[in-house]
């Protein structure tokens, strides 16, 4: 066998063999399990979980944790010690995430454990200062799982009754955020089925925030705890807000006693891909069934990818251009502090889009929670806001944040931090995408770069009305006015598709039709000539319709081109046939006879006709009244045309 021939054979059956192994993908999802042992009357738990994969650039990767004690108790610490108040068999369920990390958090299977070292006359500490809490163990991620915590406390000195309502999947996104696929109680709430009764009754010895009655201001802005007395309206609210909702009662609840109730929820595949969006959930609380007082709170979260405690999120992902002119869109930096020791000063350089103006941001929270700095110089904890050409910069001075890799830090919590602002548009922006983000800086640590949080428009429609004047240089006595309408993106920035329907009104006389033949009819004896005059007039209705593509110059100067169909709905033909008969040839002719004959035809959906066009307007190019000029090039003769209207867009 010669060389090249074993090289080819051996070199094909190695492509073969290769082409048929399939390789073995890693479709096995890492998993935590629970550890536990007991120290005299309380449990220590750990979690064995998975080795990290690190982020590359990004700061050390670590787990949080996430404990739920099966006795409607958790816990946020990595390795949290226990300590039961009765003996029996408990579900203790974890789960970890990943910060910083490559992959999916671990998944981790419920564990049963067997109690028989519970302390009796053991106190939990009290975690709440108000009535009603909610929390998160993380942030949403598209396609993973949940728990909220919703917390409730009895405030006043006797036992009550009452109920409580989560809501959630808000009503302003198509798809749902989120399914809920458990709840647990743990003090033998009940679901609620039947419609609510309101008590129509106020407990006197609260105090009330009289604006927070109004309907309108409770879809305003986000709720907190404050305490309110029309039930009906929220729940009326909290309706129209979100879609859906889980609804509990309560019994027997002890003054000062603070219950937990768990809901397990498996956000969707169709979870707002923007990973920059803020969403939120609603809880209701009414601490007494004989009257209608109750608490409100509002949770908001930020839809994320990866498991990272540095991040921009904006509520603004996503805007109706015909409604933001006087609103003012909400961002939230959230940022940790992973070192060893702690921070005394954070520095927060946030990108500013141009569409935002600057001088209006307002600081609507932070933690570490301290006072707006002054233009002086402090000695006391403080928040400093100051500006660049394109950023705004947040430094929080003189503060102690503590590190997350720090010795006897054990709640991860407290090494967190965030800013939340809004501002307003500027007074001239344009309908196109923003996207911001945030260089984080510890002291004189390296910055921290967050992701992009992006704003972007919904297209909406902008309905035009359009009339004017088509003038045919090469049809005789022609006059044809049309009314339409335009359907385009509303306030469209630069390039744009923009669609019409006009209708016109056309009359026109077509060319004089001449023709002469030489007749030889016995009957009269001579041969003669006879002539045949045509005239026909039109009166058409026609529908046109464009499809082109535009360009905003500028705010007052737009250009388009595109292509143009016509066709004739209704026709209307008048025929005058004049016919002439002569005698002789030549110069020499006598006319002897002529007669005339009239005709009317009508016809629909004829004379299709099809082209291009060029065009330019001024006036208000983005949205308003303006003036314009088409030329249409038609593929047929004497179908050219120069077009003058006016057209205002809504």
């Amino acid at each position: 066998m010669k060389p090249i021939t074993l090289f080819y054979f051996v070199f094909s059956f190695s492509v073969f063999s290769f082409a048929q192994q399939n390789i073995a993908k890693d479709t096995t999802r890492r998993t935590a399990s629970i550890e536990h042992k007991n120290l005299g009357n309380q449990i220590e738990f750990k979690a064995n979980a998975p080795e990290l994969n690190q982020i590359a650039g990004a700061p050390k990767a670590f787990y949080t944790n996430f404990w739920e004690f099966g006795d409607g108790t958790f816990s946020k610490e990595l390795e949290p010690i226990k300590t039961y108040k009765k003996n029996g068999d408990y579900t203790v369920r974890l789960w970890a995430t990943n910060n910083y990390d490559t992959g999916k958090p671990p998944s981790t299977r419920p564990k049963k454990i067997n109690v028989d070292n519970a302390a009796d006359d053991y106190e939990d500490e009290a975690s709440m200062d108000g009535a009603l809490n909610l929390q998160r163990n993380r942030e949403p991620m598209p396609d993973e799982d949940i728990v909220i915590v919703f917390s409730y406390k009895n405030t006043k000195s006797y036992t009550t009754n009452g109920k409580f309502f989560l809501f959630y999947n808000e009503a302003k996104y198509k798809a749902d955020n989120f399914n809920l696929i458990e709840t647990r109680p743990y003090h033998n709430e009940k679901e609620i089925n039947d419609a609510i009764v309101y008590a129509s009754k106020f407990d006197s010895d609260v105090y009330y925030a009289s604006a927070e009655d109004n309907l309108l201001s409770l879809k305003a802005k986000p709720q907190d705890t404050t305490v309110r007395r029309n039930l009906p309206q929220t729940l009326d609210d909290a309706k129209f807000t979100f879609r859906n909702s889980s609804q509990l009662s309560f019994d027997n609840m002890e003054p000062n006693e603070e219950r937990h109730v768990f809901y397990s929820l498996k956000t969707t595949k169709e979870m707002l891909k923007d990973t920059s969006a803020i969403i939120s959930v609603r809880g209701v609380y009414v601490p007494d069934n004989s009257y209608d007082n109750h608490h409100v709170k509002d949770m908001e979260m930020e839809i994320v990818t990866s498991h990272d405690p540095n991040k921009m999120s904006s509520n603004a992902s996503f805007l109706n251009y015909r409604l933001v002119r006087f609103k003012k869109p909400k961002f939230k930096i959230r940022f940790q502090n992973n070192g060893e020791g702690p921070a005394t000063t954070i520095r927060l350089e946030t990108d500013i889009p141009e569409m935002f103006d600057k001088s209006s941001i307002e600081v609507l929270d932070m933690y570490p929670k301290v006072k707006i700095c002054p233009k002086y110089d402090v000695a006391y904890s403080c928040l400093d806001t100051t500006y660049t050409a394109k950023q705004a910069i947040f430094t929080f001075k003189n503060i102690y944040l503590p590190g997350s890799e720090q010795k006897n830090v054990k709640e991860y919590d407290s090494t967190k931090g965030f800013v939340k602002y809004r501002l307003k548009f500027s007074n001239d922006f344009h309908k196109k995408k923003t996207k911001s983000k945030t260089a984080i800086i510890f002291d004189k640590n390296e910055p921290i770069i967050t992701n992009y949080s992006t704003t972007r428009f919904l297209p909406g429609i902008s309905i035009g009305v359009k009339a004017g004047y088509n003038s045919f240089a090469d049809l005789k006595n022609s006059e044809s006015y049309f009314l339409g309408a335009t359907i385009s993106p509303y306030k469209s920035y630069r390039w744009y598709w923009q669609v019409e329907l006009l209708n016109s009104f056309h009359k026109f006389d077509s060319n004089t039709e001449i023709t002469e033949e030489i007749v030889d009819d016995g009957a009269i004896g001579f041969p003669y000539t006879e002539r045949t005059t045509t005239n026909r007039s039109y009166n058409n209705i026609d529908w046109e319709i464009p499809v082109l593509v535009r360009y905003n110059v500028n705010n007052y100067i737009g250009l388009g081109a595109g292509i143009i169909g016509t066709v004739s709905v209704n026709e209307k033909q008048k025929q005058s046939v004049l016919t002439e008969q002569f005698e002789g040839q030549g110069a020499d002719l006598f006319l002897f006879d002529s007669s005339t004959t009239n005709e009317d035809v009508t016809e629909s959906f004829t004379n299709f006709r099809k082209g291009f066009l060029v065009e330019a307007t001024a006036g208000f190019a983005r949205i308003g009244p303006s003036l314009g000029a088409r030329y249409v090039f038609n593929l047929e003769d004497d179908y050219n045309y120069l077009q003058f209207y006016a057209i205002w867009k809504f």
